[in-house]
This record gives structure tokens, sequence and C-alpha cells, in this order.
């Protein structure tokens, strides 16, 4: 009887070595070198540099310096009602935008204050090309909500300086806390 479960266990056991590795629940990537799972949370020190430089933009903004035409970033805006390939394209351009709104910024008396959030910013952006597709060439080219949201990122040079600061002060922390998780959890962003 002993020799029988040994046979049937070895059996078990190279059926589930040649069906290969199990499936996990943790995000995968796309592209050789592609490590966005590290952004699903940022640590205390780095939330606290972005906080400071929030806190410091929102104080350097004076309210009748800016008056937007349109919300640059709707209520509406959430990465989570596009689709999984279009989420790092859409974050790209969003992150496009505030690095060089934020850069802008840097070249004032708020350079030492946003040193660290735009160092941690080009590294997220650079992780970032390196897993988002290709475009237009390679993949679907965008459409319906992401060619929308894109638009608008494109247009937003058009608009005040100062709606553009208050626009991507305001957004910085949904930028880090929901669009780059979401993009960080892959097809388990939902």
């Amino acid at each position: 009887m002993a020799p029988a479960w040994v046979l049937v266990l070895v059996t078990v056991l190279l059926g589930l070595v040649r069906a290969g590795p199990v499936p996990t629940s943790k995000p995968t990537t796309t592209k050789r070198g592609c490590h966005m799972d590290r952004f699903l949370s940022l640590s205390p020190r780095e939330l606290e540099a972005f906080k400071k430089a929030k806190d410091a933009l929102e104080e350097s903004l004076s309210p009748k310096n800016w008056s937007c035409s349109s919300r640059l970033f709707p209520r509406a805006w959430d990465l989570r009602l596009l689709q999984a390939w279009e989420r790092p394209v859409a974050l790209e351009a969003e992150l496009d935008l505030t690095l060089k709104v934020l850069g802008d910024m840097a070249d004032s008396s708020l350079g030492a204050v946003l040193d660290q959030p735009l160092r941690m910013l080009r590294h997220i952006h650079a992780e970032l090309q390196a897993c988002a597709p290709a475009q237009p060439t390679a993949g679907p080219r965008p459409r319906g909500r992401l060619h929308h949201w894109l638009h608008r990122l494109q247009k937003a040079p058009k608009e005040s300086q100062g709606c553009l600061e208050a626009s991507i002060t305001f957004n910085l922390f949904r930028l880090l806390t929901r669009d780059l998780k979401c993009v960080a959890s892959g097809d388990l962003c939902i």
C-alpha cells in the first residue's frame, strides 16, 4: 500500500512541476526591468517630503493669480476607469506635466523644498517609461476617455502659470496615492 501512495505522490508532484508556476495575486510586469510594484506605497519619509512641498506650494499660491478656464484634473479623473494598458500612458502624461510645472517652480525660492519630491517623481517617471508601451505605433491607439485626458493634458500649458501651479499642487497627492498605486497594482486595480 505504501509504494502505491509514493507512486501517486510522485505522479502528482511531476504533474505540478510540468504545469509551471502557480499564478499569484502580485502585480506582474510586461517588460524586463519594469518594477512599478515597488510604488504600491511610498515610505512615510517620502510622503512627508511631498507633504512639506505641497504645503509650501499652497502657501506660495496667490488666489488672485490663478483662475482656470476648466478643471485640469476633474473629479471624474480616475485611472480605474481606463483599460489596464491605458493607465501607465495616462500616468506618464500626468507625470510629464507635473514635472514640467514643478521644475519651473523649483527655480524660485521653493527649490530646496521641491528637490527631494522632484527626484522621486523623476525616478517614478523613469520606471514608468520602462513599463509603458511605446505609443502610438505599438499597441492600440488612445481612444475614448484616454484620448480626452491626454488631449486635456496637452492643452494645459495654454492655461495661466498660476492655474497650472494650483492644479498640479492640488492634484499631487491624488497622483501619488491613487494614480501611482493603481498603475503599480497592474490588473488588480479595480
